[in-house]
């Protein structure tokens, strides 16, 4: 029994299909059919019955794939620890939602190209099942999203809560209003994310609580177009508060909700199961010390009490912008 052929029969029970299982594998589907059924005659079990074009697991099938998947995350892990030598360059493969990445991630790895500079973390921008799901299928070392994340298999690590603001153009009327409260958001066009997007459930969320459903002016994929357009007075948003821009008063004005204002939590994805390299560590090292940095400020509400004191940052790091409600 050969490494390889297991990580195919899990392709195969992944994908379904031996043909996408062989594309994924970069082998040729003759290749990897003939591996799997080299296994089953090894076993002495079909592992798959073929349907047409469907590979469904056979009962000896689904008992087998549960005990390759605990073998392969422990080789997995056994690699992983072997490469993670002080003396060697480390690497981590980290993730963030949309509105999160171009925020939070920046200054994040400028501080540590400037503290660990033989720390090499690639990084991979995505919504959020995207994320969780390279999280549990290994592909991802630890992820940064907003909550909910409802999956067993991985371990939660809140980061910080954050106000979801109200953005207008400087001329929209609910721009000096002095008290702005969920009803006056009930007519308005809203300029909203995809619906992949986290901050578009916690928009509808939020709207739905207070009875009412946000009314489609635009959809967009990227933060900048939602502020394009609500700078030109094509609607208004809902974003979060990292996602404000000391720029942005030249064209924007941020305020916050009276009554129960929406809000949002962000965690830290890791696998619970997974060997936690030391890269991995250092990185959440530096991006907790960001973290205290601005709940220092106010900007957020951190939760970083139970983890060692955050290096300091070092003479020249860029820091996060400081942010206002109201600009």
């Amino acid at each position: 029994m050969e490494l390889a052929q297991l990580r195919y029969f899990t392709a195969v029970a992944d994908a379904g299909n031996f043909t996408r299982a062989a594309e994924q594998c970069h082998v040729s589907q003759p290749s990897m059919s003939q591996q799997i059924m080299h296994l089953e005659r090894e076993l002495g079990h079909k592992l798959f019955h073929r349907l047409g074009r469907r590979a469904v697991l056979t009962e000896a099938g689904q008992v087998f794939l549960e005990r390759v998947r605990h073998i392969l995350l422990k080789i997995d892990d056994a690699s992983k620890e072997l490469k993670d030598s002080p003396t060697l360059e480390r690497r981590i493969k980290i993730g963030a939602v949309p509105t999160l990445a171009p925020y939070l991630l920046p200054p994040v790895l400028e501080r540590c190209r400037t503290l660990y500079p033989n720390l090499q973390v690639h990084t991979h921008e995505d919504f959020r099942p995207d994320l969780v799901r390279g999280v549990i299928e290994g592909d991802l070392d630890l992820v940064i999203v907003p909550q909910p994340v409802k999956d067993l298999r991985v371990s939660l690590e809140v980061l910080f809560s954050e106000p979801l603001l109200l953005a207008v153009s400087r001329d929209h009327p609910l721009a000096t209003k002095p008290e702005i409260a969920a009803a006056d958001l009930a007519d308005e066009s809203f300029v909203l994310l995809g619906h992949t997007s986290s901050l578009l459930a916690e928009t509808e969320r939020f709207c739905g609580e207070n009875d009412f459903a946000p009314r489609l002016g635009h959809r967009c994929s990227q933060v900048a177009t939602v502020k394009a357009l609500v700078a030109l007075g094509a609607g208004i948003a809902i974003l979060p508060r990292v996602a404000c821009n000391p720029r942005d008063r030249f064209t924007l004005v941020y305020r916050e909700l009276s009554g129960r204002a929406p809000t949002r939590e962000v965690v830290i994805v890791r696998h619970l199961q997974r060997y936690q390299t030391q890269g991995s560590e250092l990185f959440l090292k530096v991006l907790r010390g960001m973290v205290a940095e601005l709940t220092a400020a106010g900007e957020i509400k951190g939760s970083i009490a139970p983890h060692p004191s955050p290096p300091p940052a070092p003479p020249g790091s860029a820091a996060l912008p400081a942010v206002s409600p109201d600009t």
